[in-house]
């Protein structure tokens, strides 16, 4: 996540209520995915962009998650995501995420 989307979502949550934003992310991987998520959720772990020590708290899914895809008309899924579903390790992504947001909610609670 490049410092631009870092201070688009931290737009879109100042403008928005945070309870009304949802991150939905399409990571290629799972370390990508954890890091993305650890950004939008407790803030950049590089300190390097607009969410450095800014905790979001916002809840994350992957777009293959069966959350989400339950959510999509299934004819667009198949057209623009299940191909990525076939090849990615989505069971560790899902994996990761599920352990984020259980350790976010302990931490924030």
């Amino acid at each position: 996540m490049d410092l631009e989307e870092q201070e688009t979502i931290k737009q879109t949550v100042e403008a928005n209520r945070s309870a009304d934003v949802v991150v939905i992310l399409g990571t290629p991987d799972p370390d990508a995915t954890e890091m993305f998520a650890e950004t939008v959720m407790s803030g950049d772990p590089t300190w390097a962009g607009p969410l450095a020590g800014v905790s979001l708290g916002l809840p994350v899914y992957h777009v293959t998650e069966p959350e989400i895809k339950q959510a999509v008309d299934p004819d667009v899924y198949r057209d623009q995501v299940e191909l990525m579903e076939l090849v990615l390790e989505v069971e560790d992504i899902w994996g990761r995420l599920a352990a984020m947001r259980a350790r976010y909610a302990e931490t924030s609670s």
